[in-house]
């Protein structure tokens, strides 16, 4: 299932893909992070769990993207150079930089607060 999230998820980003497929996995999602949950006497949506309203969902967008479109992300994916590859990659590294200035500026308040510290004992 990763991998197809993957590939919906760069469908999902691409301007090709007809705004029809996009809107029912949209709502599909929505659906399923929704806190109203569907009752039983609802045919089929009170009968789908919800992971298998979301498996379903990706699978028909998929299938109902262009098949030369979806090879192109298949094959992009495969060599690590997708759309999701490009965000994870950009995200971690924002993470990592956050949190490199986040250590940085801890150790430069404990710096400081040492030589606070110390010049108040002299006096």
């Amino acid at each position: 299932m990763p991998g197809r999230g993957k590939l919906a998820y760069c469908l999902l980003r691409d301007e090709r893909v007809p705004r029809a497929p996009k809107a029912v996995l949209l709502a599909a999602l929505g659906v399923i992070v929704s806190p109203f949950d569907f009752p039983a006497w609802i045919p089929v949506l009170g009968e789908l769990d919800m992971l298998a309203l979301g498996i379903l969902a990706v699978e028909t967008f998929i299938e109902a993207c262009p098949a030369e479109i979806r090879r192109e992300h298949e094959a992009a994916l495969k060599a690590k150079q997708s759309a999701w590859d490009r965000d994870v990659r950009d995200t971690v590294s924002i993470a990592r930089h956050g949190v490199r200035r986040l250590v940085d500026r801890i150790r430069s308040r404990v710096r400081h607060r040492d030589e606070y510290q110390s010049m108040s004992e002299v006096g």
